[in-house]
């Protein structure tokens, strides 16, 4: 048993909780709570978080703001940025006060973070003066770390308690209540239909596929709105908006085309499933998806449920190892794979499964790869093995159709 298993088991929740406070504390007395010195806009919720992050830099930087970013993808202070390679959406309480420092001296005027479940749960939002909470979507993730959906939810609830200045909500969320009822000076809401912000009254022509952008997009036209930014001015910069690396990433385009995406849970999966469905119709092709579940028991509940919407959308479905961590992966393709039915092929190593999937397509069809989007590597046993599921459909594609 790894130690820190061993400590969780040993010490009161109570305990555990108090030293991660403690850790908050000191990471923000050491580097000397450089948030205050910052506008920082914090974004959580299940789904969208990354993609919201990057479309508000977008904005901001158009407008000539000098920005800092750490989301799950990068690390950004102005024009210096390095891919986040620690597998963290929200770092550890020192990494983000030092981050954050840096971001103070190299003139940076905002910051934009990921807010996770986790990260609240571990008081990392702690000693952070938020001055913007956006709250994306919620849906049933990390039950099994926090207990229930409702600790879940709670958790983020910590987030805009905290935050006292503004808060962004999706209006059409059905948890959009619970967020809502905490004191802020300033509201803003959106949605679709409903809401301060919506498409009546913000007309938006994304170059991004999915219902699901038109809700980040609108998260960041309200973030923006909320710091003096013109309205219009925001729409412009997000029509022009090319997308995010591994969030619906078209990496071959003919004969056929394969995307990969980050989708993990069963409702981000199912929005990337459809957006791709409508295409799949009007082409009268085939859509072949790969797919996986995250080990180190987590959300194991959710493995069948990402197999069964994989067998209703998909006609070939390919069940894959993804992030098995400490666990056995072939264990986890079969509760993946239970889910569809006896539709899946299951194949252990994912290069044999992308493999498999180009040799399958046909003209026109649609290649779906989920679960890691442009994560950097694979996580076995406390190893992380160099992997990029773009470079390697990239490498697959031009082995098979080498002149």
């Amino acid at each position: 048993m790894e130690i820190k298993s061993l400590i969780k088991k040993i010490l009161p929740s109570f305990l555990i909780s108090f030293y991660h406070f403690l850790l908050a504390f000191f990471g923000a007395l050491i580097y000397r709570f450089p948030s205050k010195k910052l506008k920082l806009i914090g974004v959580t919720g299940t789904n969208g978080k990354t993609t919201t992050t990057e479309m508000i830099v977008e904005i901001f930087e158009k407008t000539g703001k000098k920005i800092a970013l750490l989301n799950s993808i990068r690390f950004k202070i102005g024009e210096k940025e390095e891919i986040n390679k620690l597998r963290m959406t929200m770092p550890g309480r020192f990494f983000i006060q030092r981050f954050l420092k840096k971001a103070v001296k190299k003139g940076c005027q905002f910051a934009i973070l990921e807010v996770t479940s986790e990260g609240i749960k571990q008081h990392r939002h702690r000693f952070l003066d938020f001055k913007v909470a956006v709250f994306t979507n919620l849906a049933p993730e990390h039950i099994e770390a926090h207990g229930s959906f409702e600790k879940y939810r709670e958790a983020k609830g910590k987030f805009f308690k905290a935050t006292k200045e503004i808060h962004v909500i999706n209006a059409e969320d059905e948890n959009s209540d619970y967020f809502l009822k905490f004191p802020a000076k300033r509201k803003i809401t959106y949605g679709l239909k409903k809401g301060d912000i919506n498409l009546e009254n913000t007309k938006i022509k994304l170059k991004l596929p999915g219902e699901f952008n038109l809700y980040n997009a609108l998260a960041a036209i309200s973030v923006a709105i909320s710091q003096g930014i013109d309205k219009d001015f925001a729409i412009k910069v997000l029509e022009e908006f090319r997308g995010v690396p591994g969030r619906m990433e078209e990496v071959i385009s003919k004969p056929f085309k394969v995307i990969v995406d980050y989708a993990f849970t069963p409702n981000a999966l199912e929005k990337v499933y459809f957006t791709l469905l409508n295409e799949k119709i009007r082409a009268n092709s085939q859509l072949i998806c790969i797919l996986g579940a995250c080990g180190g028991g987590r959300d194991k509940w959710k493995r069948p449920v990402l197999g069964e919407i994989a067998a209703r959308y998909c006609d070939k479905v390919i069940v894959t190892n993804e992030d098995p961590y400490n666990e056995d992966p072939w264990q986890i393709i079969e509760q993946v794979a239970s889910g569809t039915k006896g539709k899946a092929k299951k194949i252990l190593d994912r290069r044999e499964a992308i493999r498999t999937a180009l040799k399958l397509a046909k003209e026109g069809d649609i290649v779906v790869i989920t679960g890691k989007g442009c994560e950097p590597s694979i996580c076995v046993k406390g190893k992380k093995i160099p992997w990029d599921d773009r470079e390697v459909v990239k490498e697959e594609f031009k082995n098979l159709y080498k002149q």
